[in-house]
């Protein structure tokens, strides 16, 4: 199985623009950077199942041979999406038999030959959720590929993902593991950095833990108010979706200990800011 590889390069520039926006708490003398406006597009899993979809004339077109034949077709081609449909199909048992091996092994083909695409556009969302998910089966390790667990190798392939391409979804895990691991060192200033990064973007997973570690300042100066906003952001993005209990809880919990100017202030931010950050 041939092992993924990371090339040099530096940090995106969309990761240090730094627009006008709500200011995050300031910590150890070094503020958080401004919020700027989200990255529009669809994202790798949408991207791979439009295609499939596509290739199924719409839902009711070709038998699921076909189907598979067409995808292993494009990705024998080396299309991206489809190396990425398919990883997704054997990860999770849809349509074919549950396979993390073969899926390692699309999602890492993925991520070795496309690791420096230009870091913007839809091949581009789809390389960096290939890096998070190799990432993900070396943090656990994949005896049957061959891979044995390597949290030091997890966390260079989800850094390429959070900085060269920017992934929202890489840097909400990025932020987590500064709140969580030890190996890497707790450093809420950090995770917060990250997790705003994410949370611009319209990641609500992000917005919540962002507006909880901003409400009660577990190791960074609280912003109350800033707090509010991202945790009601989250809210409003998650009702119906598997995350709406969590976020839930936690917006009502820092709703339950908030003063009322607080609650007005996180108003005001969310009608001025609230569109910005909302995923589309």
């Amino acid at each position: 199985m041939q092992v993924p590889v990371v090339p040099s390069a530096p940090m995106a520039a969309s990761a240090l623009e730094q627009p006008a926006g709500p200011a995050l708490a300031e910590a150890g003398g070094t503020e958080l950077p401004a919020l700027p406006s989200p990255a529009a597009g669809q994202t790798a899993a949408d991207a791979a199942l439009n295609m499939a979809n596509m290739l199924d004339g719409a839902g009711g077109g070709i038998s699921n041979d076909d189907l598979m034949s067409a995808l292993q077709g494009a990705a024998d081609a080396g299309q991206p999406m489809a190396l990425y449909r398919l990883g997704v199909m054997y990860e999770n048992g849809e349509g074919v038999e549950k396979d993390p091996v073969k899926a390692f092994g699309y999602f890492s083909q993925i991520a070795n030959d496309h690791a420096d695409a230009a870091p913007k556009g839809l091949e581009a969302d789809i390389v960096a959720q290939s890096f998070v998910k190799v990432g993900e089966y070396y943090k656990e390790g994949l005896p049957g590929a061959g891979i044995v667990a390597d949290a030091d190798r997890s966390y260079a392939l989800l850094m390429h993902a959070a900085t060269y391409f920017g992934d929202a979804d890489a840097q909400y895990r990025v932020g987590e593991l500064y709140l969580q691991d030890d190996k890497i060192g707790i450093n809420p200033l950090q995770g917060a950095r990250w997790l705003s990064l994410a949370a611009r973007k319209g990641h609500v997973a992000a917005q919540a833990k962002l507006g909880d570690l901003l409400f009660n300042g577990d190791g960074i100066q609280a912003q109350p108010a800033e707090g509010l906003m991202w945790l009601t952001l989250a809210h409003n993005g998650t009702v119906g979706t598997a995350d709406e209990g969590w976020v839930n809880d936690l917006l009502t919990s820092a709703m339950s200990l908030a003063t009322p100017k607080e609650r007005s202030d996180a108003v005001k931010m969310i009608k001025k800011y609230g569109p910005q950050f909302t995923a589309h």
